[in-house]
């Protein structure tokens, strides 16, 4: 076992897989002593329909939580023995009703003594265990049932690489990546309109200039996404949210999530208590991330943008 040492939780699965191995292999010994010639996967199948009643492979399958074709594998397997027989459902002729044969019926009487034997064995176990092996598998079946192990690791995936974002006030050396990352992605949804060449072409003058601000988000040291704060003469908000923009590259480590935040304490830290942005709805990430930020749709408003199908706003105070 020092290789799972070494390795550690990351074997997990090859640990649990290693244990099932030793036990479908102790199974299979079992099965032989008592002389019930069942193989160890038959199992669950077997055990549902020991139970007495007629049942579909689909609801086999959906009472021991296989697939569909594991069951009618294992189904066709039995029936070769002679331990299942099938029939058409008479409702639904594309359904086949399964149940123990004569020879399947007289097997589930043979293995009881088997059973006491394995229940008092599991039992010895028990006792000389230090964990409830039993439930802990049912607490990670349910724990897992909430949020799989994969979802878990995207999750710090996303969470350790966002570490290495970094939020910066822009310089005069992020003019071209204020430009190429806004350009980016608006040449391939829509196409550059005037206003985008006034912001991107002058961010000093047509931003900054007029008491606006714009953020850059390094990845690595290197510009990855921009935001920009457009100063609004409008008496209903300060400032536009405006020009923001995340590099496809670098997608996925929440530097949207994490500009739109700082953007926001910017937004606070100058005063504002209303911020206003404008995008359409064919950028659905982009959407459900000012949702998540906390804007709302607002009523239409003039907008120097023919691709503006959607106007929100967050308010801050």
């Amino acid at each position: 076992m020092d290789f799972f040492n070494k390795a550690g939780k990351m074997a997990i699965g090859s640990r649990l897989r290693m244990l099932t191995e030793k036990i479908t292999e102790d199974a299979a010994h079992i099965y032989k002593l008592y002389e019930v010639d069942l193989q160890p996967k038959w199992f669950p199948v077997f055990y549902v329909l020991s139970q007495g009643e007629e049942k579909t492979i689909t609801s086999i399958a959906r009472e021991i939580g296989h697939s569909h074709p594991s069951v009618s594998k294992i189904i066709s397997e039995m029936t070769k023995k002679g331990f299942v027989t099938e029939k058409k459902d008479r409702t639904d002729g594309r359904r086949n009703i399964v149940k123990l044969s004569r020879k399947g019926n007289e097997i589930s009487d043979k293995i009881k003594d088997q059973y006491t034997d394995i229940e008092s064995a599991i039992e010895q176990i028990s006792e000389q265990a230090n964990h409830d092996l039993w439930k802990a598998i049912e607490e990670w079946e349910f724990i897992l049932e909430q949020k799989s192990l994969f979802a878990r690791v995207k999750e710090q995936r996303k969470k350790r690489e966002s570490g290495k974002v970094e939020i910066v006030d822009y310089k005069p050396e992020y003019q071209s990546a204020f430009r190429d990352l806004n350009e980016e992605w608006i040449s391939t949804y829509f196409k550059m309109e005037t206003a985008d060449y006034k912001a991107l072409d002058d961010p000093q003058g047509y931003i900054l200039n007029k008491g606006g601000s714009i953020l850059v988000a390094l990845f690595d040291g290197e510009p990855a996404g921009v935001c920009a704060l457009v100063k609004m003469n409008d008496p209903d908000y300060d400032f536009e949210l405006a020009k923001m923009a995340v590099s496809p590259r670098v997608q996925g480590k929440s530097i949207g999530w994490l500009l739109g935040q700082a953007i926001i304490q910017k937004a606070g830290t100058l005063g504002a208590a209303k911020l206003y942005l404008e995008s359409n709805t064919l950028l659905k990430p982009a959407i459900n991330l000012y949702h998540k930020l906390g804007f709302e749709k607002v009523a239409g408003r003039a907008t120097p943008y023919e691709r503006c199908n959607i106007q929100m706003e967050l308010v801050i105070a």
